[in-house]
């Protein structure tokens, strides 16, 4: 043990992934297709992981500001661009709406959370900003990817609904409302059911890391409630902007509903 953790060893790890051969073996044994993919997530997983920690020891080495909003630009244009990928439905400009949307709510409550409710000293402090950044972003671009799916798929399976109601009179609002509903409710769902059952089904990642490595309980509980908020608000404010911003570019000002905009991912 060492610094209040037990250190682990190379060795260790590989026993841990090891075990993704059950995983494997399972997909064999139920013909489910799945285990060159399992092996290929667990390759890619080892080898992201090793290099982020090696670049993350730099930066901790470091120390710059500057560098300290590269990796966190880095790291939002990749939840952006990952983000459109796993939606089936796009359209022009779904891109920009995304990394748009990322940036802006992600780094804002980031912003929040360093400056106004943490307050580490400097502010960019690596080992501060670059964990909660990347938590923001990650559940942040689980709540985009979610809303814009469900925006497209709703716009495209409600096309003759939505054209009706705006032949009849209706303003692009009335007709695109229930479509917004359903994409920004179905975006900040997840949320806000971990948020029901934190503490009680499991143990959230930031707390336990804080309590593996020695900290506080009560300390590890509070920053963990503070997480917890921190994610529901860039999750919530990501998904509404990028909701609307979709909305403005497949409605005109003439209330117009432009459905050949909306094609399926190749």
């Amino acid at each position: 043990m060492q610094d209040g953790y037990v250190r682990l060893e190379f060795w260790q790890i590989g026993l841990a992934a090891a075990l993704i051969l059950v995983n494997a073996g399972v997909s064999l044994a139920l013909k489910l297709g799945l285990a060159k993919r399992l092996l290929v997530a667990a390759f890619r997983t080892v080898v992201q992981l090793l290099l982020v920690g090696l670049v993350l020891e730099w930066i901790f080495a470091v120390g710059h500001w500057y560098v300290v909003l590269l990796m966190v630009t880095f790291m939002t244009l990749v939840a952006a661009a990952a983000a459109v990928r796993r939606t089936d439905r796009r359209y022009p400009g779904v891109w920009l709406d995304s990394l748009i949307s990322m940036w802006a709510s992600s780094w804002l409550i980031a912003a929040v959370a360093l400056l106004g409710i943490i307050e580490p000293e400097p502010w960019y402090l690596p080992q501060y900003a670059i964990p909660l950044t990347g938590m923001i972003l990650g559940n942040t671009l689980n709540g985009i990817s979610l809303g814009l799916d469900r925006f497209g798929d709703e716009l495209d399976g409600k096309r003759d609904q939505v054209e009706t109601l705006l032949a009849l009179g209706a303003t692009r609002w009335e007709a695109a409302r229930t479509p917004l509903e359903q994409s920004i409710r179905t975006g900040m769902i997840p949320t806000i059911n971990t948020m029901m059952v934190v503490g009680l089904v499991s143990l959230p990642g930031m707390m336990t890391g804080q309590l593996l490595a020695g900290a506080n309980p009560i300390q590890a509980v509070m920053y963990q409630i503070v997480i917890m908020f921190l994610i529901a608000a860039g999750t919530a404010l990501g998904t509404v902007s990028v909701v609307l911003l979709g909305y403005r570019r497949l409605f005109n000002a003439d209330h117009q509903f432009l459905s050949q905009r909306i094609a399926r991912k190749r």
